[in-house]
């Protein structure tokens, strides 16, 4: 009986090795295939850090979000009391 358990308690401990390994051979053969020459990178000057080389085209990039200033104070908030 203790071969048994022994057995039961080691089974989902196999199957998540194997399944972690999987994992990690489907991310190496991605990365592998991605056909990036050059992969870049990060280069700091005067404090900020800066993407050199790399597969990424700028023009693909999201543009990022513009912050509009407006003159106007924000609302009061409501008054419970009526």
């Amino acid at each position: 009986m203790a071969v048994g358990r022994r057995v039961a308690g080691v089974l989902p401990l196999a199957g998540a090795t194997a399944a972690a390994m999987a994992l990690a051979g489907i991310a190496v053969f991605s990365v592998s295939q991605a056909g990036c020459a050059e992969p870049g990178h990060y280069v700091e000057h005067n404090g900020t850090v800066e993407l050199v080389g790399s597969c990424l085209d700028p023009g693909e990039l999201p543009s990022a979000p513009v912050e509009h200033k407006t003159d106007q104070k924000p609302a009061e908030p409501a008054s419970l009391s009526g």
